[in-house]
């Protein structure tokens, strides 16, 4: 990611890739209803297997960048990991369980069905529960962001997700009085966390080991589409489940990205403030403030589904959080660059 200084061409253009998703996905629910279905019949032990596939499709590669060697760099830039960590673990979650029950269950709920409240909110709290793990990468690169410090948060950030997201999920499921079985998180841990890091990382190490950082870098190149269009065909799977909710009531939609755009520029803007404020170098704020920003939004599909199935609010929930992601923080990444002057002038070092 070092030294490309312009996002990619589908990640630039991921929020029109996902109208498409859209689009085709509530084609083949209402033309081939059996397929979808059939699909989402597909469990073992709750956990949709289709979906589990193509989740660890676009997970595996993106963990596979990821040098948990770099733990060791966390205390060079202490304070920007700590208000990242901060943000992450002690805000972001609560605070969106706080504006979906603001939101969700009371300024909107006329508008929304009353049988998926209970989902919607879920999925937003799942949705906030794990930070981005992927396009933090692209993000920082554009933002300037100090490439180790990036390297180091996220793999700060996945260690401390196999302890922490399935406990902080029940416990904020539970505060909204949305009962789910514990053990289900947990697994979604397991399944989407645990095994793909093991997995990225005992490949690594035999990458490098064959032939070095080259032989790395080429994998991950031919691996890209592929994780990709795992994404995509995730996606086409949702929507063919939740086609008819969205042309019954498109408000949906747009009512839960409210509580999505508030959470992303107020974690944004308090983990940026907070970092001006201990006077960390802008190259660290800006990166710090971004991941405190981003969902790792792979996670909370597959753990949505798993937990309320392919055709509930929840999922939809999660989607949503796809739909927004590039140009919210692509005018995250704007702001930080436009207030370099202003950030500099508190005499951050």
């Amino acid at each position: 990611m070092a030294g490309a200084k312009a996002i990619g061409t589908f990640e630039r253009n991921l929020t029109w890739w996902v109208f498409g998703c859209i689009v085709v996905g509530i084609a083949v629910g209402r033309k081939l209803p059996r397929v979808a279905t059939t699909i989402g019949a597909m469990k073992l032990a709750e956990v949709n297997v289709p979906v589990a596939l193509l989740v660890w499709l676009m997970i595996v590669p993106m963990l596979l960048k990821i040098d948990f060697g770099r733990l060791g760099e966390v205390k060079r830039h202490a304070r920007g990991i700590g208000v990242t960590v901060f943000i992450n673990w002690a805000v972001k979650p609560f605070s969106m369980a706080l504006l979906g029950w603001i939101f969700v269950r009371q300024v909107f709920a006329p508008w929304l069905p009353a049988a998926q409240i209970d989902a919607y909110i879920a999925g937003l709290i799942l949705l906030a529960a794990a930070p981005c793990t992927a396009m933090v990468f692209v993000w920082s690169d554009l933002a300037d962001g100090e490439p180790n410090f990036t390297l180091s948060q996220v793999a700060l950030n996945d260690m401390i997700m196999l302890f922490a997201f399935a406990p902080i999920v029940a416990l904020l499921l539970g505060l909204s009085n949305i009962t789910v079985p514990w053990e289900t998180p947990a697994l979604s841990v397991v399944l989407y966390i645990v095994v793909p890091v093991v997995v990225s990382q005992l490949w690594r190490r035999r990458l490098l080991a064959s032939g070095g950082p080259d032989r790395l870098a080429a994998v991950l190149t031919r691996l890209h589409p592929l994780s990709l269009g795992a994404l995509l065909l995730t996606l086409v799977l949702l929507f063919s489940f939740q086609g008819q909710q969205i042309l019954a009531q498109p408000l949906v939609i747009a009512i839960l990205a409210v509580p999505i755009l508030i959470q992303v520029y107020f974690n944004a803007g308090l983990a940026y403030c907070l970092n001006r404020k201990l006077g960390v170098a802008h190259c660290i704020a800006g990166p710090s403030a971004l991941i405190g920003a981003s969902n790792f939004f792979e996670l909370a599909v597959a753990t949505a589904v798993s937990l309320f199935g392919l055709d509930s609010g929840a999922a939809l929930a999660t989607v949503v959080g796809v739909l927004i992601e590039v140009p919210v923080m692509l005018s995250v990444v704007k702001i930080v660059g436009a207030t370099r002057t202003w950030y500099e002038a508190a005499g951050a070092r």
